[in-house]
């Protein structure tokens, strides 16, 4: 076995604690700026982002300062006739030419109907954001996650 080596040096003064405010700043603030060349170049990454952006300002306590309209606006841009949803407005809904292509496609499909869910959306199931399943599912099974506060 190998000796652990630390390829990083945490400061002495270093934050010892969750800034759970500026957190929430960032994500909230993702995206205000479109000409922004992260914002350009996460393009492929949309759906997923907006996913876990939602789902961490909903732990947080803090999913009341995401833009609902734009988000809802922007993922159901993203569907397409046949169902599924793209990354990302102008891209294809099925990926079929590498094999990680296809295992990632169902994510964003996935990633996006739970977006919808965690903004309310009336035609959609209730989702839970820790399990990203179905609230009705993990009743059924009886799990419930439990928050740290």
């Amino acid at each position: 076995m190998g000796t652990p080596q630390k390829d990083v040096i945490i400061k002495s003064d270093a934050p010892d604690t969750l800034l759970l405010e500026k957190h929430a700043d960032y994500i909230a603030s993702y995206g205000s700026k479109k000409d922004d060349y992260e914002y350009c170049m996460s393009e492929y990454l949309r759906m997923s982002g907006i996913y876990w952006g939602l789902t961490v300002m909903d732990l947080m306590g803090q999913l009341h300062r995401m833009n609902r309209e734009e988000i809802l606006a922007f993922i159901k841009s993203c569907q397409h006739e046949c169902g599924g949803i793209s990354a990302s407005i102008g891209h294809d809904p099925h990926l079929l030419y590498t094999l990680s292509a296809v295992q990632v496609d169902p994510f964003h499909t996935l990633f996006g109907i739970a977006g919808l869910s965690l903004l309310g959306e009336e035609q959609i199931k209730p989702v839970n954001p820790v399990f990203c399943m179905p609230e009705e599912v993990l009743q059924r099974v009886n799990v419930q996650p439990e928050l740290v506060s």
